[in-house]
This record gives C-alpha cells, structure tokens and sequence, in this order.
C-alpha cells in the first residue's frame, strides 16, 4: 500500500476508535431517564396504545354539541386518552411536589404550600378521572 492509503486508513481507525469511545463512554443525564419513564407510563395509562392500534376518532359531533368522551367504557376517542392523560400528568405533578415538600425542612411556611398544592392537584387529579369514569358509565 502507499503511504497516503495508509494514513487515511490509520487516521479513519483512530476516528472510529474515538467515536466508539465516546459512545460507550457518554451517559445520559439522571432527570432523563426517569422523566421518560413516567411519560411512557403516563402514555401507556391514558390509553396511548389503543390509540396506535386502533386508530379511533378524535372526537364526535352528536345532537348540536361535541363528545370527547365515548359513552361506554369499551371503546374511546382520542379526547378520551388527552384527558386521562392530562389528568394523569395532573397528578404525577401533585405527587412531585408533594415530594419536594420534603426537602423543605428549614422552611416550613414553603413545605406547607408545596405539601398543599400537591395534596390538591392528587385529589382534583383522582376527582376528575373518577367523574370522567361515571360520565361513561352512564352514558
């Protein structure tokens, strides 16, 4: 081989050997990993895989007004599965703050609001996907 082949060939090694590197080397951020995890739980709860699959209507206009909600429980509109989700979401959030409530131990004025708004979003969360489950039962 010539020399100039022989040194494009050393030089594209030693730049697969550093991407190769890098790769194995990097690691992703630690609010990542649990931030897509919830989103796909949250994705997987509200109903996003019979979405995919069954590929319903987003909504209906039935006797002069919009229905998101299907009204039985055995199939949904996509309206269905953004609400369950947002609701969802709803309450992770409460959750989280419910959490970093916790670290206020210094400051208990602060704790308390946090402890508060979370307590309150958990339950408007568990209100609302509760009335939206007795909106489909009964038609």
């Amino acid at each position: 081989m010539s020399k100039s082949v022989k040194k494009n060939v050393s030089n594209l090694s030693f730049s697969l050997n550093k991407l190769y590197r890098t790769l194995t080397n990097s690691r992703p951020s630690n609010l990542i990993i649990p931030v897509v995890a919830i989103a796909f739980a949250v994705f997987l709860f509200g109903g996003g895989l019979y979405d995919i699959i069954m590929k319903p209507l987003p909504a209906v206009y039935y006797g002069g007004r919009f229905l998101f909600l299907y009204p039985q429980l055995s199939e949904q509109f996509i309206g269905d599965s953004i609400v369950a989700m947002t609701l969802y979401g709803l309450g992770i959030f409460g959750l989280l703050s419910i959490y970093q409530s916790t670290k206020y131990v210094y400051k208990p004025r602060q704790a308390y609001m946090m402890m508060t708004v979370g307590v309150v979003l958990l339950l408007l969360a568990y209100i609302l996907l509760q009335a939206s489950i007795q909106m489909k039962i009964s038609g």
